[in-house]
């Protein structure tokens, strides 16, 4: 029961680490006390069970009235400030049992919920210890061992078999399966050898591995996304906003409520012809003490951010980083999902399949012109045109002057003369194509590739054919979606529409749009919107920029380790493993059923407990005691829908059962 609580302004601050050991103590001790005070009562001797019950308040008031008094100041009217009122009413009144029974709760009540709270936060922090704190640094020939706060970038660090990574890096040499699951959440080691990135907090297999550091401690990977975890944590989503406005008006709308209670009853008792609702001052006194502890929404304003937290913190351990309560409560609402191809339902290793040249060039020509032209590329096409070339023992000199055309292919100065490469609409608006080369590229769409064109100075050269693999599970994946609740699966790409048909049938997917500029996945996006409600786009983070911000879900693949997609993306899956999609979606949905079993468990045990106060049926400390339950309640539920509690969850959410 957090300053929060009753709708002040400290609902933004971060719920506050576990307490130490002292304040457990001095709640043990006030509980003692009150034990010892009712035990003198029993015994007849109330003038000195007095005396424990004072001291029961001295120890557990301490921090409360702190905390009531700042709120004060702020002018803020919360459940310390209630809960003050309350223990100086009853103390005033007489009532020195109930006055150390309402505090004493109280406070352990405060101690559990922080427990409970720093629980769920820590279980991301906890991801900062995998990275072991020293490394193994080749220095001067020598192997000197470094905390891995002095590492540099170019530094090389030795990897022992069955150690963790100390930094992000590139192997520079060595072979060795790494266990990724601390950074990505994939399930079963990856094959590492030279040039391949690993990640700090990783576990190295069975073989010595020499990395090149690439990232600075406080840089690496995971500590970028707990980063991103905490930020995300600290955001609200639009549940907790809207309740957080309801108790900014309810909180106010309890106290004129109580001071009604106390005083109305007594006037209206003083006149004899209605002394059916009469009583003493005291009594309705007593009654309105009562409401307002009973009914301060502590349990409703605890119930959406524990489950948010909770939930943010099992996905960032299952290798899937959501950027923050709003886009889980999104991830619950999708019906359709959009697919980029290119990396996404295919696994993003592109091969040649042919060279074939026109105009009279041989592949020879062909090749050695693309491979010229794509050797400043990172796209996966030009990586599998390059490789091609050196395959074929070719000598691939850069191209000058290079320059991507979003969309449509590229261009660069080769051997001194302008050379294009592309899609066949990029050769059809730069009026290159010819018969020769339709009837090359009907030759390779006749085998299931994807076509590719070559130009330089000004006229055709050739054309290549590409193909991509097929991710292994995609079919399964997209079923998956429909058992999580997706109504319609979509595929979106430039590729040509023979090839994306091949996706289509292989994948399982409703309806592709191929042939498209990224213009126009943007105006798809828009139109599935209209057609089927909330729409999530996947893509690789970067090329499909525009259509992943113009979803209601933007889904980035496999980015663990690139800066731009983790700061844009509204979801990344951290690892190549659509898995995780139905998995996030399944989490969204369990998420907002908890948050709204929450907040009806919140009304309603607040309703009854309220009635029962201005019945007079409930006393201080049972109101206490319910608002205690309501709050631990809806913060175990919370845990639970979720999985931080117990990994069966998780495991459930993963599978879809």
């Amino acid at each position: 029961m957090s300053d929060a609580c009753c709708g002040g302004s400290a609902c933004a601050a971060p719920v506050p680490a576990a307490p130490s050991r002292r304040p457990a103590l001095m709640m043990l001790g006030a509980g003692v006390s009150i034990v010892l005070g009712a035990g003198l009562g029993w015994l007849g001797q109330e003038t000195w069970a007095l005396l424990p019950y004072a001291l029961a308040v001295a120890l557990s008031a301490g921090e409360p009235a702190r905390a009531a008094w700042r709120s004060v100041q702020r002018r803020v009217m919360d459940i310390h400030v209630l809960m003050m009122i309350a223990v100086a009413g009853a103390l005033i009144l007489g009532e020195w049992f109930e006055a150390a029974t309402v505090i004493w709760l109280f406070g352990v009540s405060e101690w559990l919920e922080a427990r409970t709270m720093a629980r769920a936060r820590r279980a991301i922090r906890d991801l900062m210890t995998l990275a072991p704190s020293e490394a193994l640094a080749r220095r001067g020939g020598d192997v000197v061992t470094l905390p891995v706060e002095q590492l540099v970038i170019g530094d090389v660090v030795l990897v022992r078999p069955g150690e963790r990574v100390p930094a992000d890096g590139h192997v520079r040499s060595g072979e060795s399966a790494v266990n990724q699951a601390p950074v990505t959440g994939e399930s079963f080691p990856v094959e590492k050898g030279a040039g391949d990135q690993v990640f700090a907090g990783s576990i190295n297999g069975n073989g010595a591995l020499d990395v090149e550091v690439t990232r600075l401690a406080q840089d690496s990977t995971i500590a970028r996304i707990i980063h991103q975890v905490e930020v995300a944590q600290a955001q609200r989503a639009p549940t907790q906003t809207m309740v957080d406005r309801f108790a900014r008006r309810y909180t106010p709308a309890v106290v004129g409520l109580a001071v009604l209670l106390a005083v109305v009853p007594p006037v209206i008792g003083a006149v004899e012809a209605l002394a059916w609702s009469g009583g003493d001052w005291g009594t309705w006194a007593y009654r309105a003490l009562v409401l307002l502890v009973v009914a301060c929404p502590c349990a409703l304003v605890i119930s959406t951010p524990v489950t948010v937290v909770s939930a943010l913190t099992v996905a960032a351990r299952a290798g899937v980083l959501i950027k923050g309560g709003a886009h889980l409560e999104r991830l619950a609402a999708v019906r359709c999902v959009a697919f980029d191809k290119t990396g996404t339902l295919t696994d993003g290793h592109v091969s040649v399949t042919d060279v074939l040249g026109v105009n009279g060039a041989t592949a020879h020509d062909v090749l050695a012109v693309a491979a010229s032209l794509e050797a400043r590329s990172e796209h996966p096409i030009g990586r599998a045109i390059v490789g091609r070339a050196r395959d074929a023992g070719l000598d691939v000199v850069a191209g000058e002057r290079f320059r991507a055309l979003p969309g449509l292919g590229a261009e660069a100065l080769v051997a001194a003369s302008t050379a294009v490469i592309g899609s066949h609409r990029f050769f059809e608006s730069q009026q290159l194509c010819t018969d020769a080369v339709h009837a090359r590229m009907a030759e390779i769409e006749a085998g299931g590739g994807t076509p590719v064109f070559v130009g330089q100075a000004g006229a055709a050269l050739g054309v290549i054919g590409l193909a991509a693999r097929m991710r292994d599970g995609s079919g399964d994946v997209v079923r998956a979606l429909r058992q999580a609740g997706v109504e319609h699966v979509v595929l979106l790409t430039g590729d040509t529409r023979r090839s994306a048909e091949s996706i289509r049938l292989a994948s399982g997917v409703d309806e592709v749009y191929a042939d498209l500029m990224p213009a126009d996945k943007v105006t798809l996006v828009e139109m599935l919107r209209r057609e089927h409600g909330t729409v999530a786009m996947v893509g690789d983070g970067v090329n499909d920029a525009p259509a992943l911000a113009t979803a209601d879900v933007g889904i980035a693949m496999g980015v663990a380790g690139t800066d731009v997609a983790l700061e844009t993306a509204d979801v990344a899956l951290m690892a190549d493993d659509l898995a995780q999609l139905p998995f996030a979606l399944r989490l969204g949905r369990a998420t907002v059923r908890t948050i709204r079993a929450n907040v009806a468990i919140a009304l309603g045990l607040k309703l009854a407990f309220v009635l029962l106060a201005a019945a007079g049926m409930a006393t201080l400390w049972m109101a206490v005691l319910a608002d205690t339950g309501a709050s631990l309640l809806v913060v175990a539920n919370g845990l639970r829908g979720t999985g931080l509690l117990t990994g069966q969850r998780i495991n459930r959410l993963l599978v879809g059962r």
